[in-house]
């Protein structure tokens, strides 16, 4: 992998799944990073490089994992491996909720983003927030983006929540994420976790963060999605 291509943001410091946090400070570092990489001279062969941002929680940011295994620096080495001009930042923060993200994105748009990859709600679900609240909270960060970056191509990474948080509930949260894309014309990934959630040996041993092997089948996930959006030719993005 191009180390120099990707960066990784550890804007959490190792909190769980569940937990809050307040990352303003590391907020800042990254907004730092984005102007840094940004501001760099390219190669000659690239005439401009574009800017995706991942931005979610623990299983942006691979939790229990070394930076290079989460999903976000596995599509980097992809984009390279097609020399594909573009920049992977990782936006993740351990337990952040869609309430943290909207609180915290202000700091993300202070340099252009290209494509938004908007991975949150998860924790919603598992504290039993109401899916309205979340609804309104992912909108609220896909206005903003929108905002400062008209041009933006949005992928929202869609989330399910297990059986035992009860039908209704559970329904109810999968349709968070059918609906804003519909509503706000986003590419949605169906199910982030496709393949991986619920199956043990692709999980670390909490049960909810991807292992190794289960990152590389987020980022196929990600990539069936992603990949036509990386692929437009030169000022169609």
């Amino acid at each position: 992998m191009n180390k120099k291509r990707f960066l990784y943001i550890p804007l959490g410091l190792a909190l769980s799944f569940y937990g809050c946090n307040q990352a303003t400070q590391e907020t800042e570092k990254v907004t730092e990073q984005l102007a840094t990489t940004q501001a760099a001279p390219q190669a000659k062969k690239q005439a401009k490089t574009k800017t995706i941002v991942f931005f979610g929680n623990s299983l942006t940011a691979g939790l229990g994992l070394e930076p290079d295994q989460a999903f976000p620096a596995l599509i980097q080495q992809r984009l390279d491996s097609l020399n594909l001009p573009y920049n992977v930042v990782n936006a993740g923060v351990s337990g952040e909720t869609s309430a943290g993200g909207k609180s915290r994105i202000y700091w993300l748009l202070k340099q252009p983003i290209d494509v938004f990859v908007l991975e949150l709600g998860a924790n919603d679900g598992l504290r039993g927030i109401d899916p309205a609240s979340t609804y309104l909270n992912l909108g609220e960060i896909v206005d903003k983006v929108r905002a400062k970056n008209p041009d933006v191509k949005i992928l929202l990474a869609g989330m399910q929540l297990p059986p035992s948080m009860g039908q209704k509930y559970t329904t109810a949260f999968k349709n968070v994420f059918t609906r804003l894309s519909e509503e706000k014309d986003l590419i949605l990934i169906p199910f982030l976790l496709e393949g991986v959630g619920g199956v043990p040996k692709l999980n670390q041993k909490d049960g909810i963060h991807p292992t190794e092997e289960g990152q590389k089948i987020l980022a196929n996930n990600v990539w069936e999605h992603l990949e036509e959006v990386v692929s437009e030719p030169a000022g169609e993005l």
